[in-house]
């Protein structure tokens, strides 16, 4: 195993080319795709009226607050893979590789089911142009975008940072011409006509609504720790990973309250609650209709498509990270060590990725999308969030001497607001989610990977190594 381990870091190395636009693009790319767009109309439904807009504040809160714990590992620990980084360094001598062989595990599920629901929007918006589209034609159309963009991101990290600007581009248009759109008919009366009882604290209905709203606008806005994913490729990572998470944050927040404020300015919410209705799956070619016309709507839709590959391309591209570096601890398949030795990048790691997604696309396709983000989620939340809230802070104890470039603002305040948040959308999951149990199967799956890492550690004689 040590020679397995000296052979796989003898081998080509990842190269720093990514600057602060192309990190800042990155993120945005994957936070936004087609999140906002697919989620606004999903969000009123939880929340049963407008009053859904707390979702996209207290999102960005938490967003915000658990960005600024990436922010300080990432730019500590600068390397291929994130969280399995800093778990590896907090909890390695305690648990050997049991928690970051977990996160591997775990991050080979959520992250496919993430890029999932990516693909899940394209077809939705597709269908704005092919409303006679069978269910297998939206899933051949599914899995092509998938093998597409695979064969996109087989190049260098150089040329992938060039294209992400230009994807990047093209949403920021899409996003530029909904909100002109809407606020050139906006109506407030319309955008703020709250239901009574909308904000009846008094009642767990609010509460679990929140908690789905909540749990929707985070998904909306995950992705700001895409720049932490590939840090072994960021150039200057103490100051380009916490810049371009914070700035990811920031910018996104206001243009997601101002595309949900615009859009229920222009299409009165009731007509979301009908989940087969064009207002509540093309919400945003919708707006562009009744505001600008047929030929407007067609081209703004077109951008939409192409910010949902965006959002898919810039997710495989972190995701196939992941077990990068896994690989050349040995906690981890061999295979995925490997880097294409003239484009350089992780070969198997962007393939599993590809096969992953086509399975949990698959997955979602027979599922709402509402499950399948509540599912995706609590996966994410025990084995990434919660735990790598728990490494900065082991970290901080018994690492006074790491360098760290960036310290978190307030410690440790945006730490425990980012770890009662997870909580509170971990609990409340199956109320959203009835007859999906999300607690079970992320419970599950965590029992399950335990077994396999049994099972591996003793056919392989895993070795970790420490800090």
């Amino acid at each position: 195993m040590q020679n397995q381990t000296q052979a796989t870091r003898d081998a080509p190395q990842l190269k720093r080319r990514l600057g602060l636009a192309s990190a800042v693009a990155l993120n945005m790319s994957q936070m936004c795709g087609a999140g906002p767009f697919i989620t606004i109309p999903a969000m009123i439904v939880v929340m049963g009226g407008p009053q859904a807009y707390l979702g996209w504040l207290l999102g960005a809160l938490l967003a915000l607050c658990d960005g600024l714990v990436w922010a300080e590992l990432g730019a500590s620990l600068p390397g291929a893979g994130g969280t399995y980084i800093y778990l590896r360094e907090a909890f390695g001598k305690r648990t050997g590789a049991l928690l970051p062989f977990l996160f591997v595990w775990t991050a080979m599920l959520f992250i496919p089911m993430t890029m999932a629901t990516g693909v899940m929007g394209f077809i939705q918006y597709l269908g704005w142009f092919l409303p006679q589209m069978t269910a297998l034609q939206g899933n051949l159309a599914g899995l092509a975008l998938i093998w597409i963009t695979i064969g996109l991101l087989w190049r260098t990290t150089r040329s992938i940072g060039r294209l992400g600007i230009v994807l990047w581009i093209v949403m920021l248009v899409s996003i530029i011409c909904l909100i002109a759109a809407s606020l050139s008919h906006f109506n407030a009366a319309r955008a703020f006509s709250f239901p009574a009882n909308a904000f009846d604290l008094g009642s767990s209905a609010f509460w679990f609504g929140l908690a789905g709203s909540l749990t929707i606008g985070t998904y909306d806005y995950l992705g700001y720790n895409t720049s932490a994913y590939v840090a072994a490729e960021v150039e200057n990572p103490g100051k380009v990973i916490p810049a371009s998470i914070v700035l990811s944050i920031l910018g996104m927040c206001v243009v997601y309250f101002t595309m949900q404020v615009g859009v229920l300015g222009v299409v009165d919410w009731h007509r979301m609650l009908d989940q087969n209705s064009a207002a509540f799956t093309s919400v945003a070619s919708v707006v562009l209709n009744e505001s600008w016309g047929a030929k407007a709507a067609g081209i703004v839709t077109v951008l939409i498509l192409i910010t949902a590959a965006a959002s898919v391309f810039a997710g495989l591209l972190g995701g196939s990270r992941v077990p990068y570096e896994a690989a050349r601890d040995g906690v981890f398949f061999r295979a995925f060590s490997q880097i294409h030795p003239r484009l350089g990048f992780p070969t198997w790691g962007l393939l599993s990725m590809g096969v992953l997604t086509s399975l949990g696309f698959a997955i979602g396709r027979l599922t709402s999308l509402t499950t399948l983000i509540q599912l995706l989620t609590t996966v994410m939340i025990l084995v990434q969030s919660i735990a790598q809230i728990g490494a900065l802070l082991v970290l901080r104890r018994k690492r006074p001497d790491l360098e760290r470039p960036y310290k978190m603002w307030l410690y440790p305040v945006p730490a425990l607001i980012a770890l009662i948040g997870w909580i509170y959308i971990y609990v409340a999951s199956n109320q959203n989610a009835p007859g999906a149990y999300p607690i079970q199967w992320s419970l599950a799956w965590l029992l399950l990977g335990s077994i396999a890492y049994l099972w591996w550690s003793r056919t392989h004689h895993l070795r970790v190594k420490h800090a």
